[in-house]
Formats: structure tokens, sequence, C-alpha cells
């Protein structure tokens, strides 16, 4: 497997949710750690399982791998990651300040921004600060489904630039005149993940076309970010060997034709094929599995249970849903378990049982076009787009609280709307206003992890 030619000192794992980005980030380090490397895992996947595919359990900081010597986990925690950062810039100012200052400043450190930032810093500081990985040879970044990532990785660039054209006081990081340690970090950041010799980008997806298309977007956007050292990694590609079975052939056929129909950029980027494999691949013998691609042996013909009744779906979901006129729906689950499919099956039931239904979602990577085909009367389909929100909600501020200012002041507002915050304020207003609309109909949201921070807030 070519795969496991990979040599870069750092290496991310990330694709769409489900296609088995910690199987194969988890059994790459495996393979590297039986190689003599001291090796490195670390999710930064707020869902993280890191723990039920190590069959050990994972804290968050270096953890010692049970019958994998040289093979160390952590997961990044957002929370204590934010009450570790919002203490490391209050601190200095303890005893300073009036009591009422350090409330204050505790108040503005205590929203989601402040999580997502406090995240990325720490994500900065392992691929940034060498000093912080200094004992491994290998640092793995398992990596959340697709849309989360590509916010994590614009992010190094977005500070680094804001904080170079600042001249003002303060950030949602601190005042700004303590930062210079921070920018020099991100700078690294920036530097590290364009670096061909450092780092290299590892796409992973199924020989499906929703994913094949995500790798392509995804390829797309990480060249747009200078990130060009990709690996794509089709993983359980489905062989029918026998040609007996209805059902094999079928997947075989799909797999086959999804990947006749893989986007020219795709194609040419190196590749490693992974076969289908029968059983999960948790605990270090099923990463031994994937590493040598060979199903464990027959234990001889398994005695499947007799189905007389099929699960009832849906429907008695949806028609108590319908009872009522309007209200809002979460899909939530792990990547790859179908929230997609689910929440565009109830906003099409709902519409087609007269109700006036908007279907959401607030992830880059959204995938709800692909979902459903034609039109449906009562159903609209909408994306809160980042950018077109990030562009309306600096437009208004400027708007009616610019207008007044004096021309110093203006631009030390402009300054502070170029901080990437900014863009988690406004994403969140659209999801607030989506929320609201469920006052006149239904709305389903096909919940993120952006949308779980915000349920929080």
């Amino acid at each position: 497997m070519n795969l496991l030619t990979l040599d870069t000192r750092y290496l991310f794992f990330t694709g769409k949710g489900g296609v088995g980005k910690t199987s194969l980030s988890c059994a790459t380090g495996l393979s590297l750690a039986q190689r003599g490397r001291k090796v490195l895992i670390v999710s930064t996947d707020p869902a993280s399982n890191l723990s039920e595919v190590l069959g050990t359990p994972v804290g968050h900081a270096p953890t010692p791998i049970v019958g994998a010597p040289n093979l160390f986990a952590l997961d990044l925690d957002p929370r204590a990651a934010a009450a570790a950062y919002r203490e490391r810039m209050v601190a200095p100012y303890r005893g300073i300040l009036p009591e009422a200052a350090i409330q204050s400043m505790e108040e503005q450190f205590s929203g989601a921004c402040t999580v997502e930032i406090a995240a990325f810093d720490e994500f900065a500081r392992l691929l940034g600060d060498p000093s912080a990985t200094a004992g491994f040879d290998h640092v793995i970044f398992d990596t959340a489904p697709t849309g989360h990532t590509l916010r994590l990785l614009t992010l190094p660039s977005a500070w680094d630039e804001f904080i170079a054209s600042t001249t003002g006081g303060a950030s949602c990081l601190g005042p700004l005149a303590g930062l210079q340690q921070q920018r020099e970090r991100y700078a690294a950041t920036v530097a590290r993940l364009g670096n061909p010799a450092e780092t290299t980008l590892v796409l992973v997806s199924r020989p499906e076309r929703a994913a094949l298309r995500e790798a392509e977007r995804t390829r797309v956007e990480l060249a747009e970010l200078g990130i060009r050292n990709l690996h794509l990694v089709i993983n359980g590609l489905f062989a029918d060997e026998t040609g007996d079975d209805a059902i094999a052939r079928a997947m075989a056929e799909r797999h086959a034709a999804a990947l006749a129909a893989i986007p020219p950029g795709l194609a040419a980027l190196p590749q490693s094929t992974l076969p289908f494999l029968p059983r999960g691949t948790t605990g270090l013998a099923g990463l031994q599995q994937l590493l040598s691609g060979t199903p464990p042996a027959p234990q001889g013909p398994v005695a499947l249970p007799e189905v007389t009744d099929l699960p009832p779906g849906l429907s008695a979901f949806i028609d108590e849903l319908a009872r009522q006129d309007h209200g809002v729906v979460l899909t939530m689950g792990k990547g790859g378990v179908g929230k997609t499919s689910v929440a565009a099956a109830i906003a099409l039931a709902l519409a087609e049982r007269g109700k006036k239904v908007t279907l959401s979602t607030t992830d880059p990577a959204a995938h709800l076009a692909d979902a459903l085909a034609g039109e449906t009367a009562g159903l609209t389909v909408t994306r809160i787009d980042p950018a077109a929100e990030l562009a309306r909600y600096t437009s208004e501020v400027l708007e009616q609280k610019g207008k007044d200012l004096t021309p110093e002041a203006r631009a030390m507002l402009e300054e502070d709307l170029r901080s990437p915050c900014t863009e988690e304020i406004a994403v969140f207003r659209a999801f607030a206003h989506t929320v609201a609309g469920g006052t006149s109909g239904f709305v389903v949201l096909l919940s993120t992890n952006r949308t779980v921070r915000f349920r929080s807030t």
C-alpha cells in the first residue's frame, strides 16, 4: 500500500464524513510506529473517536497507545482550550485592572468565537511551534469532515494577515500589543502547511460520486490556500469476484462507474486504493488488517437472523411533526451516518404534506442539492454561505455604526471587522434568522460542528 511511503513529518487526513479518515490516520500512525518512528496522532474533530479506533482511552495530552510502542494520540478539547486561553488572556491584568474590568474581559472571552479561536490556537501551536512536538518524528492530524477542516486551514492565513495589517489596540484574540508570538506562530503554520517537504494532505474518499465530488472541491480550495502536496486514497473499493450475487454486482458496478467519472484534477493526484473489508477496523488488530488489505480468515458460515418485518421508517415520526404548523428540526450524528439524506427526506415529506419548509445547512461542503432532484412545491433549499453572510454583516455594520464616526474611528471599526471572528458572528446571525423562520413554517437544519457551537452560545 503506497500510502505508507508518505514520509513528511506532518500528515493531514481529510474528506467527507464516514469515508474512513480516522481508520486510515490511525493505521498510518501504527505503520510508522512499527518502523521505529515516534508518532503523535491528533484529532481536531469535536466528535473524535480515536479512543474507539485505537482501543485505548485517549486524553487531551499525548496518551501512549496500549500495545503499540512509539504511538501516542490526543484529542483537542475545544472547551478546555477555551478555558486555558481565556485565563492566559486575562491573567496578566489581574490585580492591575478593577474587578469589574476583569469580569468584562472574562465575559468577552466566553463566546463561541473564543472556543473556535482557542482550538485553532492549540492546532497552530502543534503545527507552527516545532518545540510543541519536538519529541515526535511524525504528527498526524485526523481532521473533522471537510467543511470544518477547510475552515481550520484558512484561519492561519486569515489571522496572520489580520495581525499584520492591524494598528488598533485589541481583537478577540486579546490585546494586539501582545500578539507578536502568535503572529510568528501563525506565519510558521502557513509556511508549514504549504511546504511539501514537511506536510502532506491526504484526501480520503469512498468510490462514490458524492465523496469524490467533495474531494475535488477540497482539492481546488486547498490549492487556493497554497497546499498542493496532496495524496488521494480511495477507501473501500468493492470487487465482485463471483458475479452470482445481484447486490454485490450492483455495488461493484456503482463503484466502477464512480471511478470512471472521477474529476481530472483528482485523477492526476498520486493515489492509493484500499479494498472493501468485511469487518470494522477498530482496535490494533483491525488496523493491522487495514494495513495488509487482507480480510481475516473465515470462521465458517454465519447464521443470519430471519427478518420478517422491516423497521417502520420515518413515516410515523413525520406524521407526528406534521400535526404542528411550524417548528425546527435539527438532524445530528457522526460523519457518514446519513444526516443529509435524513434531513432531505424529512423536508420533502413535510412539503408533500402541504407544509411550508425551509431546508438549510451551515456546512461549507453542503450536499443538499445532491440529495434532492428537481423542485417541490412548498420546499425551499438554502445554504448559509459564510462569505456572503460576512459581506452582508460588514456592510450593515459600517452603514449603521460607521456613518457618524470620525475617519479615524471608522478606520478602527473597519479593522475590527476584518477579524476572522467577524465571520463567526455573521454566520451565527444568519443561523439565528433561519431558525426564527420556524415560526411561519418548518425549518429543517442539517447540523454541523458549527451548529453545535451555536447551540451553546
